[in-house]
């Protein structure tokens, strides 16, 4: 099932996917909700980021090549991680699919995409087991997590580098039945393909980081966590146009301009 936040005359609203069709719900996905009879087309709706979570986790350096290129970018020796590197993004940063990604007018000038799985908890879990993690998975989405590379490796919180409204795009919507050994993730910049890769070939799978934060922090329906990516991450330029697809997720695709 396919599940879309949505905007249609100035009010907000979930609705299920079905074809070229949008079922109205009254409520939200993770929670009690019924479809109240109403229909839209797809193309007249204006699609909004799927869920606006509670916390929005996100791991890091998660593939093997991305974290040899970093490795290589400080002359550190590459050695596999033992654990999980868990993070934190801000809401302020996400945006849905069409919208424009803005690089702040002083920018150092290196903006690069990251095409992740994004993964939303569909209800509350402390302490939850590796073999029962994905009980609590409620669906799957696309993200890119946009960064400023110089901000990135200047500001320790990555507050800005990892942060600066429009730096998450996400979308086009939630997909329930997912098989993630199944998934390709692909990323194109002006159509052309830049990055192509098996979306669960991470280091710690979607598994071990919902098992390793329950460990801390107790996970409430629609909280969401990115995965990470894989290389290459390029850069991007006002004027480009990024997409990142996975397998059977959609495709989510942004402009990107410069701010004013």
């Amino acid at each position: 099932m396919r599940w879309v936040r949505y905007e249609l005359n100035g009010k907000t609203r979930y609705g299920m996917v079905e074809g070229d069709k949008v079922m109205e719900v009254d409520g939200v996905p993770f929670g009690e909700h019924a479809k109240t009879g109403n229909q839209v087309k797809l193309s007249d709706i204006r699609i909004l980021p799927p869920v606006i979570p509670p916390t929005f986790y996100a791991a890091g350096l998660n593939y093997m090549t991305h974290r040899r290129k970093s490795a290589a970018r400080t002359g550190e020796e590459v050695k596999l991680p033992t654990q999980s590197d868990i993070g934190y993004r801000a809401n302020n940063a996400l945006i849905g699919p069409g919208e424009a990604i803005v690089i702040p007018r002083d920018s150092a000038g290196k903006i690069q995409y990251e095409g992740e799985l994004a993964v939303i908890i569909g209800k509350k879990v402390k302490h939850v087991s590796e073999k029962d993690a994905l009980t609590c998975v409620f669906g799957y989405s696309i993200g890119n997590d946009v960064s400023e590379r110089i901000w990135q490796r200047g500001d320790r919180t990555f507050w800005r580098g990892k942060n600066a409204d429009t730096f998450k795009p996400m979308g086009p919507w939630i997909e329930t039945e997912v098989d993630l050994d199944a998934l390709v993730t692909k990323v194109r910049l002006n159509g052309k393909e830049v990055s192509n890769f098996k979306t669960n070939d991470m280091i710690f799978g979607v598994e071990t980081t919902i098992s390793t934060i329950t460990r801390y922090n107790t996970l409430y329906p629609g909280d969401m966590i990115w995965m990470g990516t894989d290389e290459p991450t390029l850069d991007m330029v006002a004027g480009d146009v990024v997409e990142v697809e996975i397998t059977g997720l959609g495709i989510l695709r942004n402009p990107v301009v410069a701010e004013k």
